[in-house]
């Protein structure tokens, strides 16, 4: 019979020894998300907040940014600790390192060209200024708004497509990748993990880190603000989640644009088809679902967001995990799309950006324009023509290349 301590050390690497299934993560993701939103009445969401924190960053220059439209809208009050999305968030990012701490998976990196760290914050700040633009990220515009039924979802997932299609071509050019540089010599083999002393602090630190967790969760339950608590305890899951399983909407996407990989793309309309179901179950019990503006903004702006996320190299949950890893650029990521996030909020009314691109358009809930019927029908055909796109792209590109290989085989023995 195995001892307790040797019971735990199989627990301990068959949680932490490997990264988890990509399906089983975002399909437990889309789970946790439909009962944070029906215990909430809030979505999964972190953009929202990057904005928040980008009125923040003003308040500490003077300047007060609470009478723009859009801050306004979104309302800014207090700072992180004292809002709900800023639990969420920075319960991710605890999360996160927690489990790359716990997992051996933290280590300190650099790009090693200079201009990674450039075009890290450009990508973060066009896919911050889109994201705000359309409402949401790849998670209250994608992830967690199309099973909220509202249209505007359909059209920044398309937006995303498309731009992350531009992303792909443009990101091969020499601007992003620079020239081929040749390196004479050894180079020492890269370490595949922390030695047997820093893996130790590592798991010392990671565990602090979990107790720290649940001392701040039980400080927000204690204190009367037991939404908070919850909201962190959520945010620390859905950090965990992406860095176990490394989800990230760019990787999904670009792989299945550059080498006809499917595998992250199926697994997220996955998630998506498991929350839609306890989304509509929620909603049945009364929760109002969260619907925004059908606009050409939302087109717009997940193209912005694509093109983006390629350049900078992840989306809002990769950036997030990675830098929770150790990978510094990541850090440029952010900060681009805060800065970005505040830009628009700024544009929103003194640009005339709503004026422009958004005011007027309808906010469309598909299940009072279609009924409850129509509008879950609908969103599953919608979700299983993604599905189906995917496989065509998946054989097509295999198709072609295995064509190529051909005609390259017959030039040899010609």
């Amino acid at each position: 019979m195995p001892t307790l301590a040797a019971s735990f050390k199989q627990a301990y690497d068959r949680v932490f020894g490997r990264f988890w299934n990509a399906t089983s993560v975002l399909v437990m993701a889309g789970v946790f998300a439909a009962f944070y939103f029906g215990l909430t009445g809030t979505l999964w969401a972190v953009t929202g907040e990057f904005t928040r924190w980008g009125g923040n960053a003003l308040q500490l220059f003077g300047v007060d940014p609470s009478h723009w439209a859009y801050f306004q809208a979104i309302k800014l009050k207090g700072g992180p600790l004292d809002r709900t999305d800023g639990w969420l968030v920075l319960g991710m990012l605890w999360g996160s390192l927690c489990a790359a701490l716990l997992s051996g998976n933290f280590k300190i990196r650099t790009p090693r060209q200079y201009r990674r760290w450039l075009w890290a914050f450009v990508g973060g700040l066009m896919a911050g200024f889109g994201t705000r633009l359309a409402m949401g990220c790849n998670l209250a515009a994608f992830f967690t708004g199309l099973p909220q039924f509202s249209l505007h979802a359909w059209l920044f997932i398309g937006g995303t497509a498309l731009g992350t299609y531009i992303g792909v071509k443009l990101a091969v050019l020499p601007l992003f990748k620079g020239k081929p540089k040749l390196e004479f010599g050894v180079r020492p083999v890269a370490k595949r993990g922390p030695d047997r002393g820093t893996a130790r602090w590592h798991l010392y630190a990671g565990a602090a880190g979990v107790v720290l967790l649940l001392v701040c969760i039980g400080w927000n339950v204690f204190d009367h603000r037991a939404l908070m608590g919850l909201a962190a305890l959520f945010g620390a899951a859905f950090g965990v989640l992406i860095q176990r399983g490394q989800i990230c909407f760019t990787s999904g996407l670009r792989d299945l644009w550059l080498f006809g990989k499917g595998k992250m793309a199926k697994a997220i309309l996955a998630g998506m088809a498991v929350q839609t179901v306890g989304t509509a179950v929620f909603i049945d019990k009364g929760v109002p679902p969260v619907i925004h503006w059908a606009s050409v903004g939302s087109a717009i702006g997940g193209v912005m967001f694509g093109i983006g996320i390629v350049i900078a190299g992840g989306c809002e949950t990769g950036w997030m995990y990675r830098l929770m890893e150790g990978q510094l650029q990541f850090a440029a990521v952010g900060a681009g799309n805060i800065v970005g996030a505040t830009v628009l909020a700024y544009s929103w009314d003194h640009w005339g950006v709503y004026r422009t691109l958004v005011g007027g358009a309808p906010e469309v809930n598909l299940l009072h324009a279609l009924g409850w019927t129509g509008g879950i029908v609908a969103t599953f055909a919608f979700l299983a023509m993604l599905y189906a796109l995917v496989v065509w792209r998946e054989h097509t590109f295999h198709r072609r290349l295995a064509q190529r290989r051909v005609a390259v085989a017959d030039e040899i023995t010609a």
